[in-house]
């Protein structure tokens, strides 16, 4: 019942504030389609928490170090190609939630992958800063 309050009253009208989190949460998100292609693990070094866990499609779990090791090893690692859409934001105060579909075309530990997932990333608004603190992904139902 807490928890049904608490949405209610962050659901209540929209700010300028809740605007310009959404709009920085969607440029967080279209970048790191950017940093994958472009195997840039710096985006994720700024832009993970130190302690930010992922769980990825095939069922697995990720850390932000084990993600950046990964990215490091560019043999067995690279986006061929990737893409998201039905991205959509929503803000409770220092903490946005986004979700989107993801469609990409990778080698992930020196396996090929070429799917369609939907992700839900939360994000934690730290020091004036968003740092994603956690994601998940399931593939997509054909």
């Amino acid at each position: 019942m807490v928890a049904a309050l608490s949405s209610l009253a962050f659901g209540q009208g929209s700010t300028a504030a809740d605007a310009d989190a959404v709009a920085a949460i969607t440029k967080l998100e279209n970048d790191a389609v950017k940093a994958d292609l472009a195997g840039d693990s710096a985006f994720y070094q700024n832009n993970l928490a130190e302690d930010w866990t992922g769980g990825s499609s095939r069922g697995t779990w990720d850390t932000r170090q084990s993600l950046l090791a990964d990215m490091k090893d560019t043999k067995n690692n690279k986006t061929n190609s990737e893409s998201i859409s039905e991205l959509k934001v929503r803000v409770h105060g220092d903490v946005a939630i986004a979700t989107y579909k993801n469609t990409y075309d990778s080698m992930i530990k020196g396996q090929h992958y070429a799917r369609t997932i939907i992700s839900t990333d939360t994000f934690l608004r730290q020091n004036g800063a968003w740092k994603q603190v956690a994601g998940h992904s399931s593939q997509a139902a054909k």
